[in-house]
């Protein structure tokens, strides 16, 4: 159940996990002041946070689930019918993760490899993901766009993937605000001025709520093997602005949590937290040396990040495919 996971997750951190690092994974220390609403610096009791758990889960906020970097090529040595052999193509057992029954799912882009075509999103995506298609809100990867104007993408997803000349949209879960961009800037321009730059600063201020999460594919900032990405300065300074809580990103295949920070990567607790999340089965990138404010990398464990919206605060909990145990989780309040 949600509140079992959650709550395992919870306790799990509060004892220590996120210092019990698995193997071929790495942990940075933070850069930024410490806070009592970040419980990666701060971790109140066990009791506190057993509470606070419970009475999330059992007053009804809704709960999400979020990954990228999914599927593999249907024609892959490794793709076993989406099971997958070794550390490759484990789509079928990442996408167990949400039957449960989540509020939303919200993949990060690189959804289908190697190119994105209809044709492999029915062959390998829809037997595992396609499951919980109808809980979908999804942003466009690269791959995606390995096939003209990502057009296989958009068939596959219909209108919850929005316009097909912009692949950006929003939509409300409880009292959370949540907009999905896309980052392939290069199709769709990202930089300041542009009309999807300027569309969600619209929205946002369209959209005053307490909570706001942003998500598209590839990261402002990372450790992996694709490093940060100044393209996407704009628009994260943009969601800043706009009073942004959570940025969600995938392209690097790996799990890392950061501490708050503005898009020029100063600590600042008063912007976005940025997770990236690109474990969604595909395969393991490594990672370089930390970047600033990078608070906790893993390298080797396939699993979603699931994300509690409460009415003005958010838990989190990475949560592994069946046999893999690394775990992350905490919590942060709206700001």
């Amino acid at each position: 159940s949600f509140t079992l996971a959650v709550l395992t997750a919870t306790l799990l951190a509060a004892c220590g996990t996120d210092l019990a690092v698995a193997p071929g994974s790495s942990l940075a220390p933070s850069t930024s002041a410490p806070s009592t609403s970040d419980s990666s610096t701060s971790v109140p009791s066990v009791a506190a946070m057993t509470t606070d758990v419970e009475t999330t889960v059992r007053n009804g906020a809704p709960v999400i689930a979020a990954v990228g970097d999914i599927a593999c090529d249907p024609t892959s040595p490794n793709f076993a019918d989406g099971r997958g052999t070794g550390d490759g193509c484990h789509q079928m057992a990442t996408s167990d993760l949400v039957l449960a029954g989540y509020a939303a799912f919200l993949p990060l882009g690189d959804l289908q490899y190697e190119n994105g075509t209809y044709e492999a999103f029915m062959a390998s995506y829809d037997p595992s993901w396609g499951r919980v298609k109808d809980i979908t809100r999804p942003a466009p990867g690269n791959h995606e766009y390995n096939t003209a104007g990502a057009a296989g993408y958009f068939q596959y997803f219909g209108d919850a993937a929005g316009d097909p000349t912009k692949g950006y949209s929003s939509y409300d879960i409880g009292d959370w605000h949540l907009v999905a961009l896309n980052s392939n800037c290069d199709e769709v321009p990202c930089e300041v001025g542009s009309e999807q730059e300027q569309w969600l600063r619209a929205d946002l201020a369209a959209h005053p709520t307490a909570c706001a999460l942003v998500y598209w594919h590839h990261p402002r900032f990372s450790s992996g093997e694709h490093g940060d990405d100044p393209r996407l300065a704009d628009l994260y300074r943009a969601a800043d602005e706009g009073g942004v809580d959570v940025v969600l990103n995938g392209h690097d295949h790996h799990y890392e949590r950061f501490a708050s920070q503005d898009a020029d990567g100063n600590p600042d607790l008063d912007a976005p937290r940025e997770f990236v999340v690109g474990t969604g089965g595909k395969n393991h990138y490594a990672a370089t040396e930390p970047v600033a404010n990078s608070e906790l990398i893993e390298t080797g464990t396939f699993g979603v990040l699931q994300i509690t919206l409460d009415s003005d605060l958010y838990n989190w909990a990475f949560i592994p495919e069946a046999g893999a145990t690394f775990t992350d989780s905490g919590s942060g309040i709206c700001r």
